[in-house]
């Protein structure tokens, strides 16, 4: 997992990534107010919020030669907060992803590309580039 540290608060981080994503033509299946659903279910929870997105043209490739990674995708980012305060937006490395579905050498060009996506939405989201978590 990779995780940076945001200059935002959860939902701002969250409210950066949806207008990226959607400025760049991704499609938003859904957002999750995690500590939302808490609440309606009487407990509490800090701010987290959870983006799930996807492009085929992305996607399509990787389940073209391991149709098994389709249960990782869509992608998603989770942007939440510490018990310090701190805010965090976290993501699955797809270099882990290929490495879990046993992607063989044809994908490595597709998953190099989704991981710097990842890594310019995450920074995009946290308010530019983040420190690593301690």
């Amino acid at each position: 997992m990779i995780t940076v540290r945001s200059r935002n608060s959860v939902k701002a981080a969250a409210d950066r990534l949806e207008a990226e994503l959607k400025a760049h033509g991704v499609t938003v299946f859904a957002r999750i107010d995690h500590a939302a659903g808490a609440v309606s279910a009487g407990m509490s929870l800090r701010p987290t919020e959870l983006l799930v997105f996807g492009n085929p043209k992305a996607g399509t490739p990787l389940m073209q030669a391991q149709q098994t990674i389709g249960i990782d995708l869509p992608l998603k980012i989770l942007a939440w907060e510490d018990p310090v305060g701190a805010v965090w937006v976290s993501y699955n490395d797809p270099a882990w992803l290929a490495a879990r579905h046993g992607l063989g050498n044809e994908t490595q060009q597709p998953v190099r590309a989704l991981a710097a996506t990842l890594a310019r939405l995450a920074e995009a989201a946290a308010g530019g580039p983040g420190e690593q978590p301690r």
